[in-house]
């Protein structure tokens, strides 16, 4: 695993600036990684607050690297970290490497395509901001921003796998699977991800539900869904995972 960084992420540490780290796990993204950077480094944060990026390119086959080579050429200024898995690993085991090079006083994960849009961070941290949450949840199935329409089995698959979750966490989320979940560093920072695939977001929950007196709150956002033409990369195995990883950490209480 190769690590570069662009603009001395180091030096973040001594700031007294708030930071936010976008952690992007990206698989073969060449066509959309670069447009996901610049919207990523175009957003204005609630009160002044930094960012750094951290892209994890989970062993693309593609010109995934030549686009992040692009962007930091084009954009000197902002702070990217680019590591390489040497071997494809899966989402959770590239957040897992993302995570453990974030700098940031908050944390978000940030698919390297378009479904999800940049410009709504400020959404997620205003409850983080005023004091109310230690993490919030994206939802894609509350609020009143667009929603590309898409698979009708896909959606009510999502919507059972969130209310099996609820049963063994006793939460009451709308959407445990939205990739935009933001978290206060300290809070991520108690949860060990051993999921590499898409499991690894009810292995989340579960574990983030059981850390005592968590504040959990969710806020609408919009989706603009891939099909797979266009590079949509969960599948009906993942789902079946899903399952297993809810009564793994649920039920079984998996460490």
């Amino acid at each position: 695993m190769r690590a570069i960084d662009r603009a001395g992420i180091a030096d973040i540490c001594f700031m007294s600036q708030e930071i936010l780290s976008i952690v992007i796990p990206a698989f073969n993204e060449e066509k959309y990684i670069y447009n996901v950077l610049c919207r990523v480094q175009s957003v204005v944060l609630l009160n002044d607050i930094g960012r750094e990026i951290v892209v994890v390119d989970d062993c693309s086959r593609d010109n995934t690297k030549g686009q992040v080579d692009l962007f930091t050429s084009n954009f000197p200024q902002v702070r990217l970290q680019y590591i390489r898995h040497e071997k494809n690993q899966g989402k959770g085991a590239a957040i897992r490497t993302g995570l453990s090079h974030a700098h940031g006083d908050y944390v978000i994960i940030q698919d390297a395509d378009l479904e999800y849009d940049p410009n709504e961070y400020n959404k997620l941290l205003n409850p983080i901001i005023n004091g109310y949450a230690d993490v919030v949840y994206g939802s894609r199935f509350m609020g009143e921003g667009p929603h590309r329409v898409l698979f009708f089995w896909h959606t009510i698959g999502n919507k059972w796998l969130t209310m099996l979750s609820n049963m063994f966490s006793n939460l009451n989320l709308t959407d445990m699977e939205t990739c935009y979940k933001l978290f206060k560093k300290e809070v991520i920072s108690q949860v060990s991800i051993s999921e590499n695939r898409f499991g690894m977001e009810p292995e989340i929950t579960l574990k983030i539900a059981r850390i005592p007196n968590i504040r959990i709150y969710e806020v609408g956002i919009s989706y603009y869904g891939r099909t797979y033409a266009e590079g949509k990369k969960i599948n009906y195995k993942d789902g079946f995972r899903a399952i297993v990883c809810i009564l793994k950490y649920g039920l079984f209480r998996m460490k």
